[in-house]
């Protein structure tokens, strides 16, 4: 596909996330702009898969495990335009007895979910054992997942890296989203990462860094990624982003975390998305 192509599908995903905010007037519109185009990128480009045949465990295919569950709309949108489970569901996000949560939940049976992820710095634990599952069954395809970095505060996240590189798990890829922000500020303010880099190299990580808002640079570092794995090192790519990517009152701030817009602010964001090709649900 090419990457105009995944542009535009990016650009509908944030008109969906943001007309999906709107409508429950609840929801994460900040992180999940942010991370639009990554998932985007995987989903539509990067990961074998077959949404039309969906299995729990996911055997023969990529699978992608999204941890930070808050930046569920986006997830939901990509999903959608994928083929999981029809657009126009995507007008339920958060209503009662939804199939689409805040938080996503396989409970409801919806096809593309394999875990909840409601809380956050579980989501690599459980990506490295679908890895050692597929290393245990030889198949030899990949696992992705991705974590928010305030979600980095969660101690169990740290014995997850210290677990996949010393048992060298070479079949994962982890992503980070680097936006620096968090629900009550900065990163850099709440609890200060220092050098990630350093950190995960330390742990038998091989580290990548990435635009996420730059799609070329998306689609070029997953591809490099994959040339790395099966040298007895995990690889995690650590992606700046902006939250609320494409919205200008939404960027530079971390107030959009968990903050849906009113009538007038859903109006103005949608006038800066591009309409596309492929149409509101």
């Amino acid at each position: 596909m090419t990457i105009e192509k995944l542009q535009e599908i990016a650009a509908q995903v944030r008109r969906d996330i943001i007309r999906m905010v709107y409508g429950a007037k609840s929801g994460h519109p900040g992180g999940s702009l942010g991370c639009t185009d990554v998932v985007t990128a995987l989903y539509f480009e990067v990961m074998d898969i077959d949404p039309q045949h969906f299995t729990k465990e996911g055997r023969g295919e990529d699978m992608f495990f999204l941890s930070n569950g808050h930046i569920s709309p986006m997830l939901y949108s990509v999903m959608a335009r994928r083929g999981y489970f029809p657009v126009n569901e995507l007008g339920t996000f958060r209503k009662l007895n939804t199939r689409l949560q805040g938080h996503p939940t396989p409970v409801e049976g919806l096809p593309g979910l394999r875990i909840a992820s409601g809380s956050l710095g579980q989501g690599l634990s459980v990506s490295i054992g679908a890895a050692i599952a597929k290393k245990s069954n030889g198949d030899s395809h990949i696992v992705y997942t991705l974590t928010g970095d305030g979600e980095l505060e969660e101690g169990q996240v740290w014995e997850a890296f210290m677990f996949a590189g010393a048992k060298q798990v070479d079949n994962l890829i982890a992503i980070i989203d680097h936006n620096k922000k968090q629900i009550d500020g900065p990163t850099d303010e709440v609890m200060n990462l220092g050098s990630l880099k350093q950190k995960l190299e330390a742990f038998n990580w091989i580290v990548l860094e990435m635009d996420g808002n730059d799609m070329k640079q998306v689609v070029d570092t997953l591809a490099l990624a994959k040339t790395k794995l099966g040298n007895g090192r995990p690889v995690v790519i650590v992606m700046k982003t902006e939250m609320g990517m494409g919205v200008d009152f939404m960027m530079g701030t971390h107030k959009w975390h968990g903050t849906p817009p009113n009538q007038e602010q859903a109006e103005k964001a949608l006038a800066q998305l591009p309409e596309t090709s492929l149409g509101d649900y």
